[in-house]
């Protein structure tokens, strides 16, 4: 019986932790398939990848996580950029647990620290798409209709819309 309850806490632990599910990122700089195929391979060296589901006709990738890993962003876009392209959107799906937004209020999920832009004041709950609009993030053109929040990005904070 102790081991049968020791093992439900684990699975539960396993799944509270999971605070990103998937990303959708799109490159930029794409011509082929080749493209497409160079990006693909990168992304799928990163230990925290499970899989990748490239697009080819919108140049975009649907990465999933293993259970229980920890994301890094940063070092997603670092794998694009190193494959030779940009990223121009990065969408991440957060899973919200009763957390109270303010606008341009950092909010801590996980490891991560968001600066939610332009929101209103409520309580977010659940999975929620969170694009985020940092420098290397977005296309150029992007970047520059944002008034960002965060001093610095990177290493865990980042600037949103939802």
């Amino acid at each position: 019986m102790k081991t049968f309850l020791f093992l439900i806490a684990a699975i539960i632990s396993i799944a509270t932790n999971a605070q990103v599910s998937k990303v959708s990122l799109q490159a930029s700089g794409l011509t082929c398939s080749m493209c497409s195929n160079s990006i693909n391979k990168a992304l799928k060296t990163i230990d925290f990848v499970q899989t990748v589901n490239p697009n080819i006709k919108t140049s975009t990738f649907e990465i999933t996580f293993k259970e229980g890993s920890s994301v890094d962003f940063d070092k997603l876009k670092k794998k694009v950029e190193d494959a030779g392209f940009t990223v121009a959107s990065f969408v991440a799906f957060v899973n919200f647990n009763n957390t109270e937004i303010k606008s341009n209020e950092p909010v801590k999920v996980g490891d991560k620290t968001f600066y939610i832009l332009n929101a209103k004041e409520k309580s977010l709950n659940g999975a929620k798409q969170v694009r985020i609009v940092d420098k290397g993030f977005v296309s150029t053109k992007d970047f520059k209709k944002n008034t960002l929040a965060a001093p610095t990005s990177g290493n865990g904070v980042y600037n949103v819309t939802i």
